[in-house]
């Protein structure tokens, strides 16, 4: 299964990472790679967690951007 990440860098520098399908699914790393191994992990427990307490995932999700003024 192939799930987006959202990855951001934090105020401490570190690699924050964020798999928006998966509520509250958040991870970091000192690096980019860091943080992917790191979500990935937590992404399972994350699902685990919610198998457990019968969630399920979205079936189908779009991937879009919106533009704001600044």
């Amino acid at each position: 299964m192939k799930l987006p990440v959202v990855i951001t860098v934090g105020e401490d520098g570190y690699f924050v990472a964020e798999i928006p399908v998966v509520p509250g699914c958040i991870s970091q790393g000192r690096t980019k790679e860091e943080a992917l191994v790191n979500i990935k992990e937590a992404a399972e427990l994350c699902l685990e967690s919610m198998e457990e307490e019968g969630w399920t995932l979205p079936m189908e999700y779009v991937l879009d951007q919106v533009e704001i003024g600044t």
